[in-house]
C-alpha cells in the first residue's frame, strides 16, 4: 500500500538560523541592506535595480525570492572561497534529514511487519468462495453510450449474442483473444484478482451472480457488452493468494497504525487550522515558531516542526496552495497525518531501528553531489577559484563577483536557473551568518516600482512575460524542468506493491 504524505516546499530559498544579536543589530541599523550573506551584502538600490529593469512582478513575495535565491548563492561562494564543500557527515545527515526519515520508516515497517502476510493458505478456498477476492476473464465489443447511435449499439449487442451460443467454459480465453476489444484479449481476457468495489457496479454484480466456473449471458456496461467468465478456485489460487496477502497486509498496517495513534492520544490544538494556513503562505517567518499544533502521549507538533516537512517535499505537489485553500475541517486530518509520521519516527528509534550503512552513504552522496554540482555551474567551486586567487580574501570577492555577474545575466534572462536545492541552503545558512530584512525588501520594491515606471509607463498595464528565476508557487522557467530534491521526502511507510489491478474498460470511471 502506498502511504501519501501530502506535503510540499516552497521555490524560495529559506531565513534559516538567527544571528547573533550584534549581527542583528548591526543589519537593522542599516537600512539601506536587503540581506547579508558572508561578507557580501545586498542593498536596497542593488535589488532595485535588479527587479526594477527584469521582467518580473513587482511584488513583495517575489522581491523576497529574489533576494533569498542572492543569498543561497552568495553563501555558496562563500564556502567555495573557503574551500568548504560541506563534506562532512553530520552537515550531511541534518540537512538530508527527510531521505534518512524515509529509510529509518522503511526498516520499521520492514521489522513490525514481517507477520503481517503471513495467511493461512487452508482458508483460501472458502474466503475466495465468499468473494472476498474476485477473478475473472471477459469478452468486450465496444460501444459507448456516448457518440454512439442506439441502432449501432443493437447491432453490437446482436454481434456478441452470436459470439456467445460458441463460447464455452474450455474454450473462453481462446474466443476472447481473438474477439475482445480491450488491452486484456492478449491475455485471453483475464482481468486477473481484483477486490470487491474495483469494478463498475455492472460488472461486479455480473461475476457475483456466477459460481466459480460458470459464463454470463450479455450483459451492458457504460464501456459496451460483455460476457463473463467467473474463474474457479483452482484457476486463480496463485494470483489469488498472493493479492489476499496484499490485503492482509493492508489491513494490519491500518490497524497497528490506527492503534498507534489512539495509544499516543493524538489531540489538535484548537486554531490550528489558522496557524497551518498563516505557514502556508509564508514559511520563511515560521522557521522557528513554537506555536504547538498536534500533541500526544511523549511529543508534539510545533510549527517550526511542520515547516521542516513542508520543505522536504517536492514542488509538484503543491501542497501550500492546497492547505491555503483547504477548508479548515480538512486540516486537523493533515496535522494528524503529519503527527502520525513523528509518532512512527519515534517508535522506530525506540527500537533503535537506523538506515543501514549503504543507504547512508547513498544519501551522503547525492548531499555531497549538489553542493559539488552548484558550486561547478556557479564556478564557485575551491578549484575555480583557487585557479585564479591566491588569498582567501580574494578569493571572497571573486566569488562574489561571479556571483553578481551571474545574477545580473539571470534576471536579464541570459543565463539558466541553477538551482539550489532546500536541503543544502540549510546546511549553508545553518553554518554560515546570512539574514534578510523585509523592511529592506519594501523599500527596493518601491524603488523598483518607480524604475519600472520610468524605463517603461506602459509595461505595468501589459501581461507579465514569465521569468528565468522561479517565482513562489509557481511553476519552473519555461524549457528548464522543475527543481528535484536530491533524495526522496519522508512518508510514514514505504510504498507497498499494489494488487493486481483490471483491465481499464472495466474500471470505475
Amino acid at each position: 500500500m502506498k502511504r501519501n504524505v501530502i506535503l510540499a516546499s516552497t521555490l524560495v530559498a529559506t531565513l534559516g538560523i538567527a544571528a547573533c544579536d550584534g549581527f542583528k543589530e548591526a543589519l537593522t541599523a542599516h537600512v539601506d541592506v536587503v540581506a547579508r550573506a558572508g561578507t557580501q551584502e545586498l542593498s536596497v538600490n542593488r535589488l532595485a535595480d535588479l527587479i526594477g529593469n527584469a521582467k518580473v512582478p513587482l511584488r513583495k513575495d517575489v522581491a523576497s525570492a529574489v533576494a533569498q535565491i542572492w543569498v543561497s548563492y552568495q553563501l555558496l561562494g562563500y564556502a567555495g572561497a573557503h574551500s568548504d564543500t560541506l563534506q562532512d557527515p553530520k552537515i550531511a545527515d541534518a540537512a538530508m534529514w527527510s531521505a534518512i526519515a524515509q529509510e529509518k520508516s522503511k526498516a520499521f515497517y520492514d521489522r513490525i511487519s514481517k507477520e503481517w502476510s503471513k495467511v493461512d493458505s487452508a482458508t483460501l478456498p472458502a474466503k475466495y468462495a465468499a468473494g472476498d477476492m474476485l477473478a475473472a476473464r471477459h469478452i468486450l465489443l465496444m460501444a459507448p453510450r456516448q457518440g454512439m447511435t442506439q441502432k449501432s449499439r443493437d447491432s453490437v449487442k446482436a454481434e456478441l449474442e452470436k459470439i456467445r451460443k460458441t463460447v464455452t467454459v474450455a474454450n473462453f480465453a481462446d474466443v476472447a483473444k481473438a474477439k475482445s476489444m480491450d488491452g486484456s484479449k492478449s491475455n485471453g481476457g483475464s482481468l486477473g484478482v481484483f477486490p470487491p468495489g474495483a469494478m463498475v457496479p455492472e460488472f461486479e454484480a455480473a461475476v457475483k451472480a456466477l459460481k466459480p466456473g460458470e459464463v454470463s449471458g450479455v450483459f451492458e456496461t457504460q464501456f459496451g457488452y460483455h460476457i463473463v467468465k467467473r474463474l474457479t478456485y483452482e484457476e486463480a489460487s496463485a494470483d489469488f493468494a498472493k493479492a489476499y496477502g496484499q490485503v492482509a497486509v493492508q489491513k494490519a498496517e491500518s490497524l497497528f497504525l490506527a492503534g498507534l495513534e489512539k495509544g499516543a492520544d493524538v489531540q489538535v490544538k484548537t486554531g490550528a487550522a489558522k496557524v497551518v494556513k498563516t505557514i502556508a503562505e509564508d514559511i520563511d517567518a515560521h522557521r522557528d515558531d513554537k506555536t504547538s499544533l498536534v500533541s500526544w502521549k511523549g511529543g508534539e507538533l510545533r510549527a517550526s516542526r511542520l515547516v521542516q516537512w513542508l520543505s522536504a517535499m517536492p514542488p509538484q505537489s503543491n501542497i501550500r496552495q492546497q492547505l491555503i485553500t483547504a477548508p479548515d475541517t480538512a486540516i486537523p486530518y493533515f496535522l494528524k497525518q503529519v503527527a502520525r509520521n513523528e509518532i512512527v519516527l519515534r517508535a522506530a528509534d525506540s527500537l533503535k531501528v537506523t538506515p543501514d550503512s549503504a543507504a547512508m552513504n547513498n544519501i551522503r552522496g547525492a548531499f555531497y553531489a549538489q553542493v559539488m554540482g552548484a558550486m561547478a555551474e556557479l564556478k564557485v567551486s575551491p578549484f575555480f577559484l583557487k585557479d585564479s586567487a591566491k588569498t582567501e580574501s580574494e578569493r571572497e570577492r571573486l566569488a562574489a563577483s561571479r556571483i553578481d555577474t551571474y545574477f545580473d545575466a539571470l534576471l536579464n534572462e541570459k543565463a539558466q536557473f541553477v538551482n539550489i536545492p532546500e536541503f543544502v541552503t540549510q546546511a549553508l545558512r545553518a553554518k554560515y551568518e546570512s539574514r534578510v530584512v523585509q523592511a529592506g525588501i519594501e523599500r527596493a520594491l518601491e524603488r523598483a516600482t518607480k524604475i519600472r515606471q520610468v524605463a517603461d509607463s506602459t509595461r505595468a498595464s501589459q501581461p507579465q512575460p514569465q521569468s528565468a528565476v522561479p517565482m513562489p508557487g509557481g511553476a519552473a522557467p519555461q524549457g528548464q524542468a522543475a527543481p528535484q530534491p536530491a533524495a526522496p521526502a519522508p512518508a510514514a511507510k514505504p510504498a507497498q506493491k499494489p494488487a493486481a489491478k483490471p483491465a481499464e474498460p472495466a474500471k470505475k470511471p
